[in-house]
């Protein structure tokens, strides 16, 4: 009888420490959830972006170039220049900002951010491939010949962006430029549809790929 006592009373101890365990990992649980909540919305690396974002004066460009001549080397260099002016300017973000496509504040294509999250991806130079925020456009630029239309393509896994000499050679430095950002948002996950479209005009590459041409004109 005492035996069958103990052997209850045992089994009823083990089912309250178990119970207990349980109860202390689903507080743990709560708590981790709560750090990693806060630690994701202070972190600039997980779409949380202030709403006065970081002084655009800081953005910077990182280019190297492969099989550039002389004179194609200072078309690319100053249209790089051009989009750093551009990028740095107030007109620049205040269009960004304000783009809008069917009477909203958004882009096409957005990866779910709002128009000031871009401004800040954008200014922050967070490439997929090299994911330091570091102010700066990291790319290496080739230049290459087809008759086909395209201006300019890039692969999700390389920084380097290839560029049409076709249309390189006639381009101004900034439909070179133009042409440059709209391949550096692909680097920072930006797609857009593969057929034209007035809609795939609105994506992030193509809409700040036409910004960057339209106000680098008056750089030249």
């Amino acid at each position: 009888m005492m035996k069958s006592f103990m052997m209850i009373l045992s089994v009823f101890i083990l089912a309250s420490c178990q119970k207990n365990i349980q109860g202390a990992d689903v507080i743990q649980e709560q708590e981790f959830k709560a750090v990693v909540a806060y630690q994701d919305a202070s972190s600039s690396n997980q779409n949380f972006y202030p709403q006065d974002p970081v002084d655009a004066s800081a953005f910077e460009t990182n280019i190297s170039l492969v099989d550039f001549d002389f004179s194609q080397e200072a078309k690319v260099l100053k249209a790089v220049e051009i989009l750093k002016k551009v990028v740095r300017s107030s007109e620049f973000k205040d269009k960004v900002i304000n783009f809008t496509y069917k009477g909203k504040k958004q882009f096409v294509d957005n990866n779910g951010l709002t128009n000031m999250e871009i401004y800040q991806k954008l200014l922050e130079g967070s490439e997929e491939l090299a994911p330091a925020i570091d102010y700066e456009m990291d790319l290496e630029l080739e230049l290459y010949y087809s008759r086909r239309s395209t201006v300019g393509y890039t692969y999700p896994d390389e920084l380097k962006v290839w560029i049409n000499t076709k249309f390189f050679n006639v381009y101004d430095s900034a439909q070179v430029a133009g042409n440059i950002f709209h391949e550096w948002t692909h680097k920072l996950g930006f797609e857009h549809a593969y057929r034209y479209s007035t809609k795939r005009n609105a994506s992030v590459p193509y809409a700040l790929g036409y910004l960057v041409e339209e106000l680098g004109k008056k750089y030249l």
